[in-house]
């Protein structure tokens, strides 16, 4: 039975968001941390299947926690919570190794979703198959759905892609359409995380 940790400087927050994970069916224990600090040496004493930390926080912000965990442990399963989609934060979170991103001020059935989704996650990347891990099939993204994803992990607006790709901004966004379906990214932050995290941009 799957243990989780929660990681925010809110209290209120941090609460909220125990419950929400509190909710998912199977989850035998949800432990707390209110700082980067707390998150590592509890992180060290436990080794919860799932670590949930807040982006910005004092002292020891979640993005350089997340990073000194996955280089203890590569396969540990790390998600940022962000208050906004901050395309910049979370891509260099998840080029680190993070599985993705939660907006804080999600739903409490939009957090247990994505808690239940990263587990079933994690137990599939730890179930061998002839010896080795599991890994997702990369998707086949076109030439141009790449070069969208590109510009969007730079952080330009679909007229910036459009400029630079001598498209139209309608053409570019028909691009994002397929290639947020293909992934299974439900926005251009999520899209970026994936694309990160399959290797699909560096």
């Amino acid at each position: 039975m799957p243990t989780v940790m929660v990681c925010d400087d809110s209290p209120l927050a941090r609460e909220a968001l125990r419950r929400g994970v509190a909710s998912v069916p199977g989850i035998e224990r949800v432990v707390v941390a209110g700082s980067g600090e707390e998150a590592l040496a509890r992180w060290s004493r436990e080794r919860p299947d799932l670590v949930l930390i807040d982006v910005r926080m004092p002292g020891l912000g979640g993005i350089e926690a997340a990073r000194r965990i996955l280089a203890t442990d590569p396969t540990a399963s790390v998600i940022m919570l962000t208050m906004a989609e901050d395309v910049d934060g979370v891509a260099r979170a998840v080029a680190s190794g993070v599985r993705g991103y939660l907006v804080k001020d999600a739903s409490r059935e939009e957090v247990a979703a994505t808690v239940a989704s990263a587990l079933s996650d994690a137990a599939s990347r730890r179930a061998p198959v002839n010896g080795k891990p599991v890994d997702a099939d990369l998707p086949s993204l076109t030439e141009r759905e790449l070069q969208v994803l590109d510009g969007m992990s730079r952080g330009r607006s679909n007229a910036e892609i459009g400029r630079e790709l001598y498209l139209s901004e309608d053409t570019v966004k028909t691009h994002a359409r397929r290639l947020f379906r293909k992934l299974g990214a439900a926005d251009r932050a999520h899209a970026v995380a994936l694309g990160f995290r399959k290797g699909i941009v560096h």
